[in-house]
């Protein structure tokens, strides 16, 4: 910063050679254009940080309290070489005031000269930093000595891992823009203190992060005290040095802020599991909501024949985890002899042609042949698309006509689960509690609540996602869709059994007379069963029983594949996949201390501070 007196000293010369000197001579006169160019950069000031120290020496001296905790007296006697220029009224030394987010209770007892005598000072609080300002309005040029004495408490801390205490204290400041030409540190221990240490001991040396650990002496005896020390030559601006000191663990009380509190470090913790049990019970509540909607009578009887009025895209709409429902609906209209599954240009490439006299009648067996055909060439045939958005978006659109239809019909409605947004309510209500409690630790200082904080601020992150869910209205069955989903139901035990059970249930109807044992009838009654078998994901095993049942008629299907062969479940699983792959195609190119046991680094203790000039 530019001061006044300088700025009124080069004033005065500019103002001198204006007047004094004449434009051309001083022009043609090296002799006076020189003078004032020495004049004005004598009086340009440079940075105040542009200085270094002869030497930078420091004694901690460390003990404990009435209370067990620890209170550390520092003496630091730094020599700092100025420029003989006025640039410097003195140093500033910031010395923090918090410690693993407890106060250290930084307390600057006197600042004095090498002599004794009181070198006038200011403190100012900034960024986490008690700043020691040297000096006063005048300017300092050379070699000034400067002895800080200042007091701080809570320097031990507990390991994380709890096998020991520890001093880890870094003994320069690593943002410092200073080199210095020397520096020694004493670390004393009273005799409370070196009866518990562990004989671990570890020096770290660098720029903050390093790993290069660097000599420490000691621990020596002097009148009943430990006394350990590091010194070296020479060290660049910014080059750290930092020590870490075992002790046996409990050596020193830590302040409240540091000791975990139930309260704010175990209670969050346990409303965020609670929060969370509660939440994935408001799912269990709405879940079994659903389940319940889905019952009319509880008695599933075996069922051979589904009303025409209950076509695949209808009945995946009312059965839950139904498969694929387009293949269904496409088998189930071919079966009915409204179209052929036939082989394309390649084997995975399936063929739809059109047969003359459309035999459907319900309208969303109309509107699924509409979609099928809606490009089919002159002679009613249209290929199967394997990359097709504009197919995709057809099929998806039956699915979403079936769901809607559902609804018109009075198959399904859509509701809440009062007891599902009660459970979550209560999710919801343990999880602030937890928050707050949770905050409220870490707001006052508490390390250990960080990682409670952390938890319940997951967790309540899920629970605001859950309760979306829970709160939401869902479709459920209306009584007369739980009656037909126990109608489906009974068509999925009729698949299910045994051949013998199936065909005695056969001859047990009425006018099961006009049936015979693998006869044509069946055949037609299997056929037709087809599609839902491929609802419940039966295709398989009632494929096969098509296929015996064809063989002993010495026929094929003639919907798909060869007419002459009782083949269907190579060509319906190849069939499937295809048909699978087309309706879900999208283009997606659309779319803590631990340093005297190792493993410690510069700058990773307290202490350390700031330095510069004033």
């Amino acid at each position: 910063m530019v001061s006044r007196r300088t700025l009124v000293s080069f004033a005065a010369v500019a103002l001198a050679a204006m007047l004094f000197v004449p434009t051309a001579a001083a022009a043609e006169s090296p002799v006076a254009t020189d003078a004032v160019k020495a004049a004005a950069s004598a009086h340009v000031p440079s940075d105040v940080d542009d200085f270094s120290y002869d030497s930078w020496d420091a004694r901690y001296v460390v003990g404990l309290d009435d209370e067990g905790r620890a209170r550390m007296q520092v003496t630091e006697t730094l020599v700092a070489r100025f420029p003989d220029t006025d640039q410097n009224r003195g140093i500033v030394r910031g010395l923090p005031l918090n410690y693993q987010n407890a106060p250290l209770e930084t307390r600057v007892v006197s600042v004095t000269d090498e002599r004794g005598a009181a070198v006038p000072f200011e403190v100012e609080e900034e960024d986490d930093l008690l700043l020691v300002l040297t000096g006063d309005d005048d300017y300092v040029r050379g070699a000034a000595t400067y002895v800080i004495e200042y007091e701080m408490s809570d320097v031990i801390l507990h390991r994380d891992d709890a096998q020991a205490d520890e001093f880890y204290w870094d003994l320069l400041p690593l943002d410092s823009e200073q080199p210095i030409d020397s520096f020694h540190a004493e670390i004393v221990f009273d005799e409370a203190m070196s009866d518990r240490l562990t004989g671990s001991a570890r020096c770290y040396t660098g720029p903050e992060g390093s790993t290069k650990e660097c000599a420490i002496a000691g621990p020596s005896a002097q009148g009943g005290s430990a006394v350990f020390a590091v010194e070296s030559g020479e060290r660049p601006a910014g080059d750290g040095v930092t020590v870490a000191i075992g002790f046996e663990p409990g050596t020193a009380a830590q302040p409240p802020v540091r000791l975990p509190d139930p309260v704010t470090d175990t209670v969050p913790a346990i409303a965020a599991a609670g929060a969370v049990v509660l939440s994935a019970g408001a799912w269990l509540a709405l879940a079994a909501f659903k389940r319940r909607r889905r019952t009319a009578t509880g008695i599933v009887v075996a069922q051979y024949e589904v009303p025409d009025s209950m076509p695949p895209l209808l009945a995946g709409a009312i059965m839950p985890r139904s498969k694929d429902v387009i293949s269904a609906e496409i088998v189930h209209l071919a079966v009915r002899g409204a179209l052929r599954i036939e082989e394309g240009d390649g084997a995975q490439r399936p063929r739809l042609r059109r047969l003359p006299g459309v035999r459907v009648s319900d309208p969303l067996d109309v509107k699924a042949f509409g979609a099928l055909f809606a490009k089919a060439n002159a002679g009613g045939v249209v290929d199967i698309p394997a990359r097709s958005e504009a197919f995709a978006k057809r099929m998806s659109n039956l699915v979403e006509s079936g769901k809607k239809a559902a609804e018109e019909r009075g198959l399904t409605t859509t509701t809440r689960s009062r007891s599902a947004i009660f459970v979550q309510c209560c999710a919801i209500a343990v999880a602030v509690v937890g928050i707050g409690l949770s905050l409220s630790g870490v707001l006052s200082g508490r390390q250990s609540g960080i990682p409670a904080l952390v938890a319940i601020s997951v967790v309540a992150l899920l629970i605001v996602m859950s309760s979306v869910y829970s709160f939401s209205t869902h479709t459920v069955l209306t009584p007369a869709g739980a009656l037909a989903h126990e109608h489906l139901l009974g068509v999925r035990e009729f698949i299910r059994v045994a051949e013998a059970d199936r065909l005695r249930m056969l001859q047990s109807y009425t006018g099961a007379e006009r049936r015979n044992d693998g006869g044509a009838d069946v055949i037609h009654v299997y056929e037709l069963l087809l599609p839902f078998a491929m609802l419940f994901g039966q295709e398989k095993e009632w494929g096969e029983v098509l296929e015996q049942i064809y063989a002993r008629e010495h026929r094929g299907p003639d919907w798909i594949g060869d007419p002459n062969s009782p083949a269907v479940r190579t060509p319906l699983a190849t069939f499937s996949t295809s048909s699978q792959s087309a309706t879900t195609y999208s283009d997606s190119s659309s779319s803590s201390a631990g340093g005297s046991f190792g493993g410690g680094f510069s700058g990773g203790g307290g202490g350390g501070g700031s330095s510069g000039g004033r």
